[in-house]
């Protein structure tokens, strides 16, 4: 199917209105610059360190609890998802500085994700495809960078997209981990080492939001897309949907961003900090926060807007795409 017959149209007037409340709450908001010694290498890391270690986790950051939840301790605290990646990369770049190397990268084998990536007894799902993704990451950085991160983010010359295809987010795409058509790894990527002063880029109007399922969640909540009945239909039973048509989602929703961040004045990558937490913690999959009962009233602050609040019997959630490494 195309977009056109999954999302009838944007709402630009329910986008004005999210994007003024959204521009309040921002006010409040201190962007993270990423240097939690937990999930990432210290501020003061040498440059090509980090760098390859954001490019290989970025790289094999999509869903972490396919088929259950990929969760334990780590030196006595708990982490969840994305946060117990992100510590266990951190660990593992303490204790052997050299495993994010395009050299070992290059060799990394199932059985190495598999060690790595897991805690008490639980190991990652797919690690098959993270060992490929991070195995061609190795590889061609080698073949077309040196095996050095820091020659491809300068080769960028602070763009994100060139005419000549020398923008950062054009050279990502040569690697598999971030062929994403709706370039979600890539502009996290971006987010990650912009904020860490390692990439600077001056075409802030082709910023985007790195659009994964929190972020579609939202957006179809909110109302900032309409969509068409038969994909509400598809949701509410669970219905999976093609490779296609969740590209085809996925831009109509980052193009609703992209107007929400023009009416806000803001980069696109300053607010999805933001989003992202929020659907994470509040707008949740399941039992999102404005229909919990013992939550206070007024609690989110997009009740107003948003199409489906406390609504329990028709909350909607994101399409169904599980089987993806772009997201």
């Amino acid at each position: 199917m195309t977009s056109d017959e999954w999302v009838l149209s944007i709402d630009r007037a329910r986008i004005c209105r999210f994007a003024r409340i959204l521009r309040s709450v921002l006010r409040n908001v201190t962007l993270d610059t990423f240097t939690d010694t937990r999930f990432y290498p210290p501020a003061d890391a040498d440059v090509e360190t980090a760098l390859r270690y954001f490019l290989a986790m970025v790289a094999i950051d999509h869903r972490t609890s396919r088929y259950g939840p990929f969760e334990g301790y780590v030196d006595g605290e708990f982490f969840h998802g994305a946060d117990l990646l992100y510590r266990l990369g951190t660990k593992k770049l303490s204790e052997d500085p050299e495993f994010f190397s395009p050299e070992r990268l290059a060799r990394i084998s199932v059985d190495d994700v598999k060690r790595w990536l897991s805690v008490d007894g639980r190991v990652i799902w797919d690690p098959e495809v993270r060992a490929l993704l991070l195995r061609d990451l190795g590889r061609k950085l080698l073949r077309m960078f040196g095996g050095s991160a820091l020659r491809l983010v300068r080769s960028a010359g602070n763009y994100l997209k060139r005419p000549s295809g020398h923008g950062l987010i054009d050279m990502l795409k040569a690697f598999k981990a971030y062929s994403d058509p709706v370039e979600k790894k890539p502009y996290l990527l971006t987010k990650f080492i912009s904020r860490r002063g390692y990439f600077r880029y001056v075409d802030i109007e082709n910023s985007e939001v790195p659009v994964d399922n929190h972020l579609v969640r939202i957006a179809f909540r909110i109302g900032l897309v309409t969509l068409h009945e038969k994909l509400i239909n598809m949701i509410a039973k669970g219905d999976e949907v093609s490779e296609e048509d969740d590209v085809n989602i996925r831009l109509a929703v980052r193009e609703a961003y992209k107007l929400v961040a023009r009416a806000c004045g803001v980069d696109p990558l300053v607010f999805d900090d933001y989003l992202w937490m929020f659907g994470r913690r509040y707008c949740t999959r399941i039992d999102p926060l404005c229909v919990r009962r013992q939550a206070p009233e007024g609690t989110c602050p997009f009740i107003g807007v948003c199409r489906f609040s406390g609504k329990d019997s028709l909350i909607i959630t994101e399409h169904n795409f599980p089987n993806t490494y772009y997201y």
